[in-house]
């Protein structure tokens, strides 16, 4: 069984296109970057995707939505 679970997380995210999003960009963070550690204790996931997914469930890793067109254009 997939842990976290799916329905869990979307209380936290309410797109699925976002939660994958976010997840994929935290666990290439931890990847990469040499000083990355995960915000949360007791991991039970050993890939990277799954610790990302762990932090969304825990409330330690989260997103704001930008309104404004031309500051996406700026973040790219």
């Amino acid at each position: 069984m997939l842990y976290p679970s799916i329905d869990t997380l979307m209380t936290h995210i309410n797109s699925k296109y976002t939660l994958c999003t976010i997840s994929a960009r935290r666990a290439r963070e931890l990847l990469e970057i040499e000083e990355a550690v995960p915000m949360i204790d007791n991991i039970k996931s050993a890939k990277y995707v799954g610790v990302a997914l762990e932090e969304i469930e825990r409330g330690k890793l989260d997103y704001t939505a930008s309104d404004d067109p031309s500051k996406q254009q700026q973040d790219k």
